[in-house]
């Protein structure tokens, strides 16, 4: 669906949804069926519950709730939509995209559809495909969501692992503006597949690294994780981002009015905030009630600060991830 107008004059966050699967895990449950506790968990992560879907629930299923919530949000009806873009490492099947489902369970056809998967960064990665398309006049309502159900690829008997995440999806609507003030100021994409092996999936024995058994959990098509190496790299890499965005821009710390990180682990988020100075209020945590929920957990955070009123028009927002791939990026808005 091909505008012919010329370029919008600006770019807007419309609307916000998200969904979590209704079966909701404290530490305490989770330590019932895994040889953990919620005296290791809760220092260690920040992590106190999360949300774990069963095997009718599909990825699409919660992208498609959340979805139809931010449509509803902006004001629009599904077709409205231009584009759907599904952020997913956990699509429902290999082909078609999740996206394409997504667009059918919605009613949103024929609107365009594409998955991306960046892991952790793909909300971001979403939000920056948006924005450009609407920026070139090409489109004006466009679906991002970050949909993940990482309970499906998580080895149940790697206690390192398995406590860190859940399921969800958060969705946002992307909209052409007549505020030129409403836009996306910065962003930027990045990646190290040389990193890979710190975060990965293997299916097969070949997948797996040179000397990289030592750290494999036993169990094919399930995460594999070296904690210490994508601690470091994190910590490093959302601090470069948010300095970058803040010199390209010429902002200030004092001039963000929030910064929405990735949820990842509270006390690499809290090594990375306090290095670079910025006050508590003004990080957006929740990974105590979701814990990690990789592409979707930038769209959790959205909404609810979107639910409670705590950004305004014209305010100043950071959106920043890192994930497997490696992969990191940050989007800078002007709400």
């Amino acid at each position: 669906m091909t505008s012919k107008n010329a370029p919008p004059a600006g770019i807007r966050i419309a609307g916000t949804g998200m969904a979590v699967p209704p079966r909701k895990v404290s530490n305490d449950d989770l330590a019932k069926f895994v040889d953990t506790s919620d005296e290791w968990i809760r220092p260690r992560t920040g992590i106190v519950t999360r949300y774990l879907s069963d095997d009718k629930q599909l990825t699409s299923d919660l992208a498609a709730q959340a979805v139809t919530d931010a449509v509803s949000n902006a004001g629009l009806k599904p077709t409205d939509l231009d584009l759907l873009v599904c952020a997913t490492m956990t699509p429902d099947v290999i082909c078609p995209a999740t996206a394409c489902r997504v667009v059918d369970k919605i009613g949103a056809v024929p609107c365009g559809a594409m998955d991306l998967n960046l892991a952790c960064t793909g909300l971001v990665a979403g939000l920056s495909i948006a924005a450009n398309f609407i920026q070139s006049g090409a489109y004006k309502h466009i679906a991002v969501v970050g949909a993940d159900r990482l309970s499906t690829i998580v080895n149940w008997d790697d206690r390192r692992t398995c406590v860190l995440f859940g399921d969800a999806a958060g969705a946002v609507v992307v909209s052409a503006s007549d505020n030129p003030d409403q836009r996306c100021l910065y962003q930027q994409l990045n990646s190290d597949g040389g990193m890979g092996d710190a975060l990965y999936v293997p299916r097969s024995e070949q997948d797996i690294p040179q000397g990289g058994h030592e750290g494999f959990n036993g169990k094919y098509d399930t995460l594999q994780m070296n904690g210490r190496e994508v601690y470091k790299f994190a910590v490093h890499a959302l601090q470069d981002c948010v300095k970058d965005a803040l010199k390209h821009t010429g902002l200030a710390p004092d001039d963000i009015k929030m910064v929405i990180p990735h949820q990842s682990n509270i006390r690499m988020l809290t090594s990375a905030w306090k290095k670079l100075g910025f006050p508590d209020d003004k990080i957006y945590i929740n990974i105590d009630r979701f814990g990690n929920t990789s592409a979707a957990s930038i769209g959790l955070c959205l909404h609810e600060l979107t639910e409670q009123g705590r950004l305004e028009e014209g305010d100043y927002v950071i959106f920043v991830a890192q994930g497997g791939g490696l992969t990191w990026g940050a989007s800078l808005w002007q709400l």
